[in-house]
């Protein structure tokens, strides 16, 4: 059994759309770096204690401890200059990232976690994507979409904010928060296929 340990929309679609089957388990964990946390060790630090809460809580009511459990988890975060942008706080903190990653390119890190009874595997990848020069008004109508505010640098890749990007360097769908490759590479070496066909 396949579960998903994020409450991300995001995320579920993204599992779906390779084929997976999963059932959707957040963890609630503290997400605030570590001082002086690198933003590699910090993503694939969270992803690794997402899935093993949700391991440890599925397994501690489960009569065979963990035999058919498998756990992904996941968190990705935004650098610019090394220094970790999380999500923004308010529409103000919005504005500030925004103006930020305005006509500058940043990394999108996304750690990945694969708990299962036989141990974790850890992984994360990194895309590297430009942004075109915004105007402040570009910027106070993109907030009033509402858009930007459960998202890590503030802006979805998907969505309104596309327009902005002209050019990323990596794993499309990383900057979206889960780098399907990597983790269908990840499930495969744990000997769990999506039931496509």
């Amino acid at each position: 059994m396949l579960i998903l340990a994020s409450a991300s929309p995001r995320r579920r679609e993204l599992l779906a759309q390779v084929g997976y089957k999963f059932e959707v388990r957040p963890a609630h964990i503290l997400e605030d770096p570590l001082e002086g946390e690198d933003p590699i060790m910090y993503v694939t630090r969270l992803a690794r204690e997402k899935a093993e809460a949700v391991f440890r809580d599925l397994t501690a009511a489960s009569p065979k401890p963990g035999k058919n459990i498998v756990v992904l988890g996941a968190d990705t975060t935004v650098t610019l200059d090394r220094t970790i942008v999380g999500k923004p706080q308010d529409a103000a903190d919005a504005a500030r990232i925004l103006r930020m990653l305005s006509g500058r390119t940043h990394r999108v890190i996304t750690g990945v976690a694969l708990v299962t009874a036989e141990g974790t595997e850890v992984a994360a990848e990194a895309t590297a994507v430009q942004f075109l020069t915004l105007s402040d008004e570009e910027i106070a109508a993109y907030i009033a979409t509402g858009e930007p505010m459960d998202k890590a640098g503030a802006y979805g890749i998907q969505g309104h904010a596309a327009r902005w990007i002209p050019r990323i360097e990596g794993c499309y769908f990383n900057v979206m928060g889960l780098p399907l490759a990597l983790v269908c590479s990840l499930l495969e070496a744990s000997s769990i296929q999506p039931p496509l066909g």
